[in-house]
């Protein structure tokens, strides 16, 4: 895998790291603030999934996935980071219609 180096040559690693880290606080909150809206789409997936799942599987799904992007942000996979941060733009649309009731 070639390695991401920055104009000065310096290892971006530390930053890949950040950025992913940063962009998993971000999910686990949108996260959490759709799980707790009372949705009822929301509501009816709570309810099929957490009997395959249980309470927390939701979380975990997305804890494994921060933790493969980081996992690939340290092999300074620079296309990982960019596709994780997509995957939270998305998260983040989705959010704001469930949360605004616009779906």
């Amino acid at each position: 895998m070639k390695r991401v180096a920055s104009a000065k040559g310096r290892d971006l690693n530390p930053m890949l790291l950040t950025v992913c880290f940063i962009l998993g606080i971000a999910n686990f909150s949108m996260h959490k603030a759709v799980a707790e809206s009372g949705h009822p789409f929301v509501e009816e997936t709570k309810r099929y999934f957490g009997r395959h799942f249980g309470p927390y599987g939701s979380y975990a799904i997305e804890l494994s996935l921060l933790i493969g992007a980081m996992w690939l942000a340290n092999a300074q996979s620079l296309v990982v980071v960019l596709l994780y941060a997509a995957y939270t733009a998305i998260n983040g649309v989705a959010s704001w219609l469930l949360l605004s009731n616009k779906a």
